[in-house]
C-alpha cells in the first residue's frame, strides 16, 4: 500500500468513527505532504530518518509512512480496519445494500472539510453509483454558503469532473435555507438548473409551532424543493438542541401531495426525524431520502444509521429515492420542477 493511500484510509476510518477533527487532519495533512514529494525524496527521507522534519509529518504519521514503504500494512491501519469490521448500527443491511446514492453531502466550498474531488472519489470507492453535492446557500454565512456566482462556478467544476469519472456521477445540488416566510435562499433560475434541491431550516428553530408549520408548508410545496432536510433540526448526544415544533401530519401530508421526499438524516448527532415522526411520515405516504449529510469522506459511510432506523420504523424500500438509479432520480426531480 502506498504511504499516501494508507494515510488517507486512516483519516477515512477516523472520520467514520467520529474521531476528533485534529486527529483526522493530521493524517490528511501528512498524505498531502507525501504526495508533494517524488518517490526518491520520500525513500531518502525514510532511509535517513528525516521524515519528521517535513512540515505536516509527525511521529505517528511518520511511522505509518515507514511501515508502508517497508511493504507492509501499517499496524495502526490494521487496528482501525479491525475496529471498522464491527457494524456501526444493528439492522438495516438489506436496505443499505439497495442504496445507490446519497442526496446530501458537503465539500470545502461551504462548511465541509474536503475538496469536491476527494468527496466524489470516496463516494465512488464506497460503491455509490451517484452522489449529490449540496453545499449551503448564501444566507448561511457561518457555513460559507455559496453566492449565485460561486454556485455557477461550482457547476462548471462538477461538469468537468463528471467527464473524468464515468460511470460514477456527481450530481449538482444545494442545501437551500428555508427563509422565515418559507421561500428558498437562492435564485429560482439557479435552482432550476440543479439536479437535486434539499431544503432545510437553519435559523429561528424555536419559532412558534404555527409559524414553523406555515414556513415548512411553503417550502415543501415549492416546485424546486425535492427533499426536506433534517426536518426537526434537533441535536442529540453531547451537544443537544430540542426539536422544532410544527404540525408534522400537515407537513408530511403536504410532502406526499407535492412529491417532496422527507430526509432520514444519518448524522449520529441528528438522526432526524425522531422515530415517532418517522412512523407518521411512513403513514402519510411520503417518499424518503436516506442521506449522510456528510461533511468529510469518512462520514459517507454513515448511511447504515439511517437504514437501521428506516427498517425499524417500517419505511418501504420502494419509497426510498436513494435506492433509485441516477436516471430515475433525475426524471423525478425534473418532472417536479416548473417548466
Amino acid at each position: 500500500m502506498e504511504a499516501s493511500t494508507a494515510l488517507r484510509r486512516i483519516a477515512f476510518l477516523l472520520e467514520r468513527s467520529q474521531a476528533a477533527t485534529y486527529r483526522v487532519k493530521a493524517f490528511r495533512t501528512a498524505a498531502d505532504a507525501v504526495t508533494a514529494m517524488d518517490g526518491d525524496e520520500l525513500a531518502n527521507r525514510v532511509a535517513q530518518g528525516s521524515l519528521e522534519s517535513v512540515r505536516g509529518i509527525g511521529p505517528r504519521t511518520a511511522e505509518v509512512i515507514r511501515e508502508s514503504m517497508a511493504g507492509g500494512t501499517p499496524r495502526y491501519l490494521e487496528r482501525l480496519e479491525e475496529e471498522a469490521s464491527e457494524p456501526l448500527a444493528q439492522g438495516g443491511e438489506p436496505l443499505l445494500a439497495a442504496l445507490r446514492g446519497d442526496c446530501h453531502t458537503h465539500s470545502d466550498w461551504s462548511d465541509g472539510g474536503s475538496p469536491i474531488p476527494e468527496m466524489g472519489r470516496a463516494a465512488a470507492e464506497l460503491g455509490h453509483e451517484w452522489t449529490v453535492l449540496t453545499d449551503h446557500s448564501p444566507r448561511l454565512t457561518v457555513a460559507n454558503g455559496l453566492s449565485p456566482e460561486r454556485l455557477r462556478r461550482q457547476l462548471d467544476v462538477v461538469a468537468e469532473l463528471n467527464e473524468q469519472w464515468a460511470p460514477f456521477r456527481l450530481l449538482t445540488g444545494i442545501e437551500c435555507d428555508i427563509l422565515l416566510d418559507g421561500s428558498l435562499d437562492q435564485e429560482p433560475e439557479l435552482l432550476e438548473r440543479l439536479d437535486v434541491v434539499v431544503v432545510s431550516v437553519h435559523s429561528k428553530l424555536r419559532m412558534d409551532a404555527a409559524a414553523m408549520t406555515k414556513r415548512l408548508l411553503a417550502a415543501v410545496r415549492n416546485p424546486h424543493a425535492d427533499v426536506l432536510g433534517h426536518c426537526t433540526g434537533r441535536l442529540v448526544g453531547k451537544r443537544t438542541r430540542p426539536e422544532s415544533q410544527f404540525d408534522a401530519d400537515e407537513v408530511f401530508a403536504a410532502c406526499a401531495e407535492a412529491g417532496t421526499a422527507v430526509e432520514i438524516n444519518c448524522r449520529p448527532e441528528r438522526l432526524d426525524p425522531p422515530r415517532p415522526l418517522l412512523r407518521r411520515a411512513v403513514a402519510a405516504g411520503v417518499l424518503f431520502s436516506i442521506d449522510t449529510d456528510a461533511h468529510a469522506p469518512g462520514q459517507l459511510d454513515w448511511q447504515i444509521y439511517g437504514c437501521a432506523r428506516a427498517e425499524e420504523c417500517g419505511v418501504p424500500a420502494d419509497r426510498v429515492i436513494t435506492s433509485w438509479t441516477a436516471d430515475r432520480l433525475l426524471e423525478w426531480t425534473r418532472g417536479k420542477a416548473p417548466g
